[in-house]
């Protein structure tokens, strides 16, 4: 049991890396399918809300994405912890909360609608499980 080999993974079952480009293009579908949706089953306000909710999410995606890659390329040159870390997610969270209040105190947008857009990236990530789930391919002596 305990002979100290690794497992080995043949090149046929090699485990695939996430699909980052497909999360993106799904959370954009959904996002574009859920706001065709609201504009014609609830109101052009939802409809609207789930598309800026989308288009706040890929900010913040891509606004962390880009801080995260600043402070993984410091520390890999020079080894040093960045500073102020804390404030600039903090400030993230800031300007998309303003953003957030400041569509909710003009009632631009609904808010439901508006959050629902917003968690277009949570929704796009389980869908990306549900597709691995069901895509994957059977294992050796399984027809």
């Amino acid at each position: 049991m305990g002979d100290g080999t690794e497992p080995s993974v043949n090149e046929n079952n090699a485990i695939k890396p996430l699909s980052h480009g497909r999360v993106l293009k799904l959370m954009a579908l959904l996002g574009l399918i859920g706001s065709i949706v609201g504009v014609t089953f609830v109101s052009v306000s939802f409809g609207a809300g789930i598309f800026i909710g989308g288009l706040l999410a890929f900010a913040n995606y891509y606004w962390l994405r880009h801080s995260m890659k600043k402070v993984f390329d410091l520390a890999s040159e020079t080894g040093e912890r960045p500073r102020y870390l804390g404030l600039k997610y903090f400030g993230r969270y800031l300007v998309l909360g303003s953003i957030v209040a400041i569509l909710f105190a003009t009632g631009a947008v609904s808010i439901g609608g508006l959050i629902l857009g917003m968690g277009s990236f949570g929704f796009a990530v389980v869908l990306e499980g549900i597709i691995r789930i069901f895509s994957r391919p059977a294992p050796e002596g399984e027809n």
